[in-house]
């Protein structure tokens, strides 16, 4: 009884952050019985990491712009413009693969440099000054594409980034032995950290969970690593996208839970009049987090173009509202000071199981776009009620 009880008071103590992990499992049961096993297949399960990889990329970024009380809805087209430009530095000037990415992520980080001094020198409202990026750049994808309408990327190594797999060291009875391995490893590591995070949390005096309550939590939380890894690494194994978004989540999830950087959002997010008060730049934090966005977003084109192979006079349509929707459904305050880059990750899993379990149903595209909607304004209700409830 004694762990049950401990049970019921996290859940409802952490209700915001483990609710998008139950609502994720539920649609993965849901969609599986429905389709018969079909969803949960290997080969599905590794198209739908895949085919998430780009929003979800966006929606670590939109995370921390959301956090600091702004919003950016210029990162759709901005990727979709760099990602053209990425097609034109590899096809019309035969720049090779590694000064391409390099030329493009500075070039976002430039981008989103302007539009947060358009912010905060120019006084510029965030939706005001990224609805007219949203526009520009929306125009400079048609101008760079307006030649032929689609850039056809011809470039093996590129395009690797977006479709490709790592490479195996042993292919053993269709099993992706590396795979595997990764697996193992990350779960070693996971392990390692909760440890060491629990013994510094008992050395400073830190409230923690009882030992039964974190074995369970160890145990749960590696039998999810392991089953995804064994699912991969029943298809293809991991892709590079996969890998791609998992070295961006850790580096920011390291840079807003260990370092002073993310501290300062945080602060800035809770109450801007008093970071100011207390020393922080608020100007510097959002100049950073605006630069950062587009940084990613330049990253978000990178995949999305080398996925499809090809650049396109539509590639960034609705990008930045997928990334708005991910983060909102993993656990971002709709008044900014609250979130976690892993919760929009959840949150950006959730929204692609539910679009891709409807496409497996057959379920008519004008259902998916209400029932979308619908989760998203059930996630908001949700953040609301539960801000209340502390308040």
């Amino acid at each position: 009884m004694g762990v049950l009880n401990e049970a019921k008071r996290l859940m409802k103590k952490n209700i915001r952050e483990y609710g998008m992990y139950i609502a994720l499992v539920v649609i993965m049961l849901t969609f599986s019985i429905a389709t018969d096993g079909l969803f949960m297949s290997s080969r599905n399960i590794s198209n739908l990491i895949n085919q998430t990889g780009y929003i979800a990329v966006l929606a670590v970024g939109m995370t921390l712009i959301l956090i600091i009380r702004h919003i950016d809805l210029s990162v759709g087209f901005v990727a979709g413009f760099l990602g053209a430009v990425a097609a034109i530095l590899l096809t019309k000037t035969g720049a090779p693969v590694w000064a391409t990415i390099m030329i493009v992520l500075a070039s976002g980080a430039l981008i989103g440099a302007i539009i947060g001094f358009l912010v905060t020198r120019m006084g510029i409202p965030s939706f005001v000054a990224t609805l007219a990026g949203m526009l520009v750049f929306r125009g400079a994808l048609l101008r760079v594409t307006s030649g032929t309408g689609t850039i056809i990327i011809p470039d093996k190594s590129f395009n690797a980034i977006g479709n490709g797999f790592i490479p195996d060291i042993v292919h053993i009875n269709g099993i992706h032995t590396l795979t595997l391995i990764i697996g193992v490893i990350a779960i070693g590591l996971y392990i390692w950290s909760e440890l060491n995070s629990r013994r510094d949390k008992l050395k400073y005096n830190f409230e923690v969970l009882s030992t039964l309550m974190f074995a369970i939590k160890l145990l749960f939380v590696s039998a999810v690593i392991a089953y995804i890894t064994w699912t991969l690494s029943g298809y293809n194994g991991l892709s590079w996208t996969v890998i791609v978004v998992i070295i961006v989540v850790l580096i920011y999830n390291f840079v807003t839970n260990k370092t002073v950087l993310g501290r300062h959002i945080y602060a800035v997010g809770g109450n801007p009049d008093a970071a100011k008060l207390s020393g922080i730049n608020v100007n510097r934090i959002t100049l950073i987090v605006f630069s950062s966005m587009s940084m990613l977003a330049a990253l978000s084109g990178i995949l999305f173009t080398a996925r499809l192979q090809s650049a396109t006079t539509t590639a960034g349509t609705l990008f930045e509202l997928d990334a708005i929707a991910a983060a909102y459904v993993g656990g971002v305050s709709a008044a900014g000071g609250v979130g976690k880059v892993t919760g929009s990750i959840i949150g950006a899993f959730v929204m692609a199981s539910l679009i891709n379990g409807m496409n497996l149903m057959g379920v008519d595209i004008s259902y998916q776009y209400i029932i979308r909607g619908a989760v998203l304004v059930a996630a908001v209700i949700f953040d609301v009620k539960t801000r209340n409830k502390r308040s």
